[in-house]
């Protein structure tokens, strides 16, 4: 049995009269005749009757009306979905995000993409760096926004934000009526930051920032989510350096000022594994990075890149 039986059956049992279900399907009657036959064949019961009074459904012809409109129908719908996944209008997308894009236009763009593909269903899930990397790689994740440009082969990432770190301090600390600091303004004050088996980059890249003003952070405390640290420093537990982008938190008790000479940038990128195939992914990365996700980061920029990783 084949879908071209049903059709040929279908528009038979509306016209009942072989000729204008002929003309209906551009084809000549001995062609529909002899389909018929085969479908008949095929199903094992006599369908339509046919003698000097003209054609007729039989009770099994009723019967199976029924079951081919709806089989044909599932086709339809199959291939329509088919054709919607390959073009990537439909289907589900897994998000891995650190919290700080929060605060770094995430929202806004979900909005977009959401307005764009109507059809595909997003899901957010809230990781660090590593654990985005790693549930890429095990097919737990589509798409992530990682701190680090430094990713495995199978991965592509592109840089989709940058901006300059700032030193949060609590509203009432004598330092947060300067307008700018110089990071060695933070030299002996007590320092909210990551812990480092939970992000060692950023952990890393702290240290170094301070490192070349000539001096070391003294870590009083240390926690797992962005919101933690401004939360901790807001309540007059410590200082911390943190990306601009945290300012938009609109914690209350915190104070965010730029730094005067920190040069380093906190970065985030976009992330997503190579295969397989994924047109809804490849429409998301397209929209977050501005251009078509193609280009896949070399070994020497994977190696020289910046890795601040956190959450």
């Amino acid at each position: 049995m084949e879908f071209r039986h049903l059709r040929y059956f279908l528009v038979l049992a509306e016209e009942l009269h072989f000729g204008r279900a002929a003309r209906r399907l551009a084809i000549s009657q001995p062609p529909l005749s002899l389909n018929i036959q085969q479908l008949e064949a095929s199903v094992g019961a006599r369908l339509f009757d046919r003698d000097s009074r003209g054609v007729r459904l039989t009770a099994a012809g009723r019967a199976f009306r029924e079951s081919a409109t709806a089989l044909l129908a599932q086709a339809e719908a199959a291939r329509v979905l088919a054709r919607e996944i390959e073009a990537g209008a439909v289907g589900r997308l897994r998000v891995g995000f650190v919290g700080s894009m929060l605060y770094r236009g995430l929202p806004q763009t979900l909005r977009e993409f959401q307005a764009a593909y109507p059809g595909i269903h997003v899901a957010l899930t809230e990781l660090n760096s590593q654990e985005q990397i790693d549930a890429l790689l095990h097919d737990e994740l589509d798409a992530a926004f990682i701190h680090t440009g430094r990713v495995p082969d199978t991965l592509q990432a592109t840089l989709v934000h940058s901006e300059p770190f700032v030193c949060c301090l609590p509203a009432d600390h004598p330092l947060a009526a300067l307008a700018e600091l110089p990071l060695t303004s933070l030299r002996g004050e007590p320092f909210v930051l990551f812990s480092r088996k939970a992000s060692p980059d950023y952990y890393s890249r702290i240290f170094d920032m301070c490192a070349a003003q000539g001096f070391f952070p003294q870590i009083r405390h240390e926690v797992r989510h962005w919101l933690s640290v401004v939360s901790l420093v807001s309540q007059g537990m410590g200082v911390a350096v943190v990306p601009a982008a945290l300012e938009r938190s609109g914690m209350a008790g915190a104070a965010f000022r730029p730094l005067a000479d920190a040069a380093v940038r906190s970065e985030v990128y976009c992330a997503w594994k190579t295969a397989p195939d994924h047109p809804a992914r490849d429409h998301f990365v397209a929209m977050v990075a501005g251009k078509p996700a193609q280009r896949k980061r070399s070994h020497q920029e994977k190696a020289t890149g910046p890795g601040t990783d956190g959450l």
